[in-house]
């Protein structure tokens, strides 16, 4: 498939999208969802704007595709819900390392949960590696608190991805001024 059936198969209304907080409690909210590319730095490389119902995994594929037309980079860092086979051979076919925090995926029978097979394990060069993966949590807080992405109110996909993108701009503006500074 090629990258633009790609990105015409991904859903672009309005919708409710659902999440699981940090301390286990749900969360919900009614627009968008913007999945971001991340370059060492805190640098944003790559943003997709998509329904707020559409799982992060589903992104990934053509994410990666068109971050890799843009820049030559070595890692993919992702968390549980990117550890799916066809993600990281994706990210393999594209000549890199995809380092995905292993998903445990037992499943529950009457509030019982059965464990699936052991998940495989980060080696100590990827746990390290693995590690730079907070910065990526950290732009998006940024973008939300410091550059108003928690509160646009525009109504349809376009205008809602302008206003993010201003957002976007601005954070990466402000975060290659930080950079210039730390090496002076």
């Amino acid at each position: 498939m090629s990258l633009e059936e790609m990105l015409r198969e991904l859903p672009r209304q309005c919708d409710t999208g659902a999440k699981t907080s940090g301390d286990g409690h749900p969360k919900y909210w009614q627009g968008y969802k913007l999945h971001l590319d991340v370059a060492d730095g805190q640098i944003p490389i790559r943003a997709i704007l998509t329904s707020a119902s559409l799982h992060d995994s589903q992104a990934a594929i053509p994410l990666t595709t068109m971050t890799s037309r843009r820049v030559t980079y070595c890692y993919d860092l992702m968390d549980a819900a990117y550890d799916a086979q066809e993600i990281l051979e994706h990210c393999r076919s594209l000549g890199h390392v995809p380092i995905a925090d292993p998903a445990n995926r037992g499943r529950k029978t009457k509030n019982v949960i059965v464990p699936a097979a052991p998940p495989r394990e980060l080696s100590w060069a990827e746990q390290e590696r693995y590690k730079e993966r907070t910065l990526i949590e950290r732009i998006n807080g940024r973008l939300k608190e410091e550059f108003g992405a928690c509160f646009v109110r525009v109504r349809g996909a376009v205008k809602v991805m302008a206003h993010l993108m201003f957002g976007v701009l601005s954070l990466t503006a402000d975060q290659l001024l930080r950079l210039g500074y730390e090496d002076s």
